[in-house]
């Protein structure tokens, strides 16, 4: 279940390498997932999806999703593919060093223990990249999880997490495996015979070594996940593949005591895409593009020493210094120009460079029995550099386009102050309010800058020139938090500057500089720092227990943002980002039954949506009711059946310029068995 944190964020004794979450964390709008909740989700970015808001680019999930697609976004200010969220696991990124984005299957559910969304631009010890908030992830340190299950349409999924003892140190290994035939996002009499399914098959697997130090602990890991996923129109598919190594060591702080964390990490990745060209009656695709390649390089490093000290004007206060630093490289090699009658493609690519950021922060706080006062700093420098895009034909191999970026860099300054107090004890609980404000900033990824690439008729042109997109933002709540219920509201203003936009340029039929030609039906886009987007909203949540096991829980997200294009793109203002719904709202009923039947029914709904910078193209609103029923046939197995969707809701995720629309999964009946020790 969803739970407001109003009051305090836990502090657990773990045997990993990691410091808890600080003191202060508990000032801002802090959600936490708990292993319950993620343990009925078989895919994490779908646990993600029952908070309000929270969502990846388009409706779809990552069963259907392209990786490009897959970028989170909190409270629906701008959802972008590259997302606008720092995904961190036990404080390493999680998100692509090319894209931005996070491949979901790498991070089955049953390797983790719980999950903080923190909402608000990060600033403190996140940086780069928490322009809405940031996720952390905790990786599970006790126990174990095995589960199976089947579906419709060819649906299998197997995975698992555990560790062993060996001596004092510990070894944790978890697994995935997934596959699907997928189901048609065009459907009725628009679908013609390009339409293919979403055929899925993603494996992943990690591992991790814990061992004692001293008074320390070490912990070293490494991951590798691979999938490959069709993409809805015969011809086109996309696959991903990477492996992460990361060192981690780490000492609790205590009273008296100094703590601390040192960290590396590398990643590597490769994306393969190949985009077609559809017939306008959508029975015969023609290639378009192969991006055959983008392989990636991503590596880090951060430390962080923190102190608590108590009788310090009556409370305790606790403080936190830093550095962090990330690097990323990498390329996108294609073909495209494809010629008909040779059957050949006609032109090479090769675009990518170099962007990296350090930094250096400084956090704190200060609480006592009623107030919490908790603030952090931070100082980064930025760069961009070894630009560069390269093409030339295939047959002569005389270049056609041969272009060098100037190296950019600069500096930005971030911040956030918030405070809590305890009101008071009324109605069984505990109230409390706080107040916060806070700036953060996202640096264009490579993908943005680099890369271009085709949707169907669409083209988007990549732009080097992006500079950082930055958010201020403040924000006020009220929470209560009982034994059997819970109510929070919070209150928000967000400002993005220099928003990074896909700005529509240009319609077809026509041939573009850069682009080529566009057909038609299809638009030219180009990623732009398109002027600014202003988003004021109110998040409200609660939860209620009755009698005889019966849970009832909701959440509801308002949120109006919307554009300002200025001089760069005046045709903006006034409209909505792309894919920005207002209204979000999350309601369930849980109800056990008897000692070992549960049964439980959520509902999602979300208001209309564009899926195009000019509010063109509407996604309509939609709701979707998902159902569950649990046999708990001893302490540590349960059967389970689900009904996804369960009114085989029309939920659009997608439209073309020619009106033709893409749908979420039809309903969709699941059995599986989960088992724990």
């Amino acid at each position: 279940m969803i739970e407001s944190q109003p009051v305090v964020v836990d502090e657990v004794v773990v045997t990993a390498a990691r410091l808890p979450a600080a003191a202060g964390e508990a000032a801002f709008s802090v959600i936490r997932l708990d292993e319950a909740a993620l343990a009925r989700s078989a895919r994490l970015d779908e646990a993600l999806a029952s908070v309000p808001a929270v969502s990846l680019f388009r409706r779809t999930s990552s069963l259907a999703a392209n990786p490009t697609t897959q970028g989170i976004s909190l409270r629906a200010i701008a959802p972008s593919g590259a997302g606008r969220t720092l995904v961190t696991l036990d404080g390493v990124p999680m998100n692509d060093p090319f894209g931005g984005w996070v491949i979901w299957s790498q991070l089955p559910t049953e390797s983790l223990e719980s999950l903080d969304i923190v909402r608000g631009a990060g600033a403190g010890p996140y940086g780069a990249g928490a322009l809405t908030g940031v996720i952390q992830l905790r990786e599970r340190e006790r126990g174990g999880v095995l589960s199976a299950s089947v579906s419709e349409r060819g649906g299998a999924r197997l995975a698992g997490s555990g560790g062993l003892d060996l001596g004092r140190a510990r070894l944790t290994a978890s697994t995935l495996y997934e596959t699907s035939d997928g189901y048609r996002p065009v459907r009725g009499a628009a679908a013609g015979a390009a339409d293919t399914p979403l055929d899925l098959e993603a494996r992943a697997a990690a591992v991790r070594l814990d061992a004692p130090a001293g008074e320390a602990s070490v912990s070293l890991r490494a991951s590798v996940y691979d999938e490959e996923r069709g993409s809805g129109l015969a011809g086109a598919r996309s696959s991903a593949s990477g492996h992460l190594l990361s060192a981690t060591a780490a000492r609790r702080a205590q009273e008296g005591r100094y703590g601390w964390r040192l960290q590396a990490w590398r990643r590597e990745s490769d994306f393969a895409n190949t985009s077609v060209a559809v017939a306008k009656d959508r029975s015969t695709t023609t290639p378009a593009n192969d991006q055959y390649e983008t392989p990636a390089t991503g590596w880090g490093v951060n430390a962080a020493l923190r102190r608590s000290t108590r009788d310090v004007a009556g409370g305790r206060l606790e403080w936190e210094l830093g550095a962090d630093a990330r690097f990323n490289e990498g390329e996108t090699r294609e073909r495209f120009r494809f010629n008909p009658e040779e059957g050949v493609f006609t032109r090479d690519r090769v675009a990518g460079g170099e962007t990296s950021v350090a930094g250096l922060y400084g956090e704190g706080s200060w609480s006592d029995d009623l107030w919490l006062v908790a603030g952090g700093l931070r100082l980064d420098g930025w760069r961009n550099e070894n630009g560069r895009r390269r093409e030339w034909d295939r047959e002569t191999g005389l270049p056609t386009l041969d272009e060098t970026d100037p190296d950019r860099s600069g500096e930005v300054v971030s911040a956030r102050l918030a405070a809590r107090r305890f009101i008071g004890r009324g109605w069984g609980g505990g109230w409390a309010a706080r107040a916060a404000a806070y700036s953060g900033f996202r640096p264009a990824t490579l993908n943005e800058l680099h890369r271009p690439f085709r949707v169907g008729n669409d083209l988007t042109e990549a732009n080097a020139a992006l500079v950082p997109e930055t958010l201020q933002g403040v924000e006020a709540g009220l929470a209560f938090e009982g034994p059997i219920s819970a109510l929070g509201v919070n209150l928000f203003w967000n400002r993005i500057e220099d928003a990074i936009v896909n700005v529509t340029i240009a319609e077809g039929p026509g041939t573009f500089p850069r682009a080529g030609f566009v057909p038609a039906g299809g638009v030219l886009r180009q990623r732009q720092n398109a002027g600014t987007i202003e988003a004021t909203g109110i998040e409200l949540t609660a939860r209620q227990t009755l009698r005889q096991g019966l849970h009832l829980n909701g959440a509801l997200s308002i949120t109006d943002a919307r554009m300002d294009g200025g001089s760069a793109a005046p045709q903006l203002t006034g409209l909505r980002p792309a894919q920005a719904p207002i209204w979000s709202v999350v309601g369930g009923v849980e109800w056990q039954a008897s000692d070992r039947l549960g049964l439980a029914v959520q509902a999602r709904y979300e208001s209309k949506r564009f899926e195009d910078d000019l509010n063109s193209r509407v996604l309509d609103a939609a709701v979707a009711v998902d159902a569950r029923a649990e046999w708990r046939s001893g302490a540590r197995t349960v059967l389970w059946l689900a009904a996804d969707n369960l009114f085989d809701a029309e939920v659009e995720v997608s439209e073309t310029a020619g009106g033709v629309a893409g749908y979420a999964p039809p309903r969709t009946l699941s059995l599986g068995l989960r088992m724990e020790y």
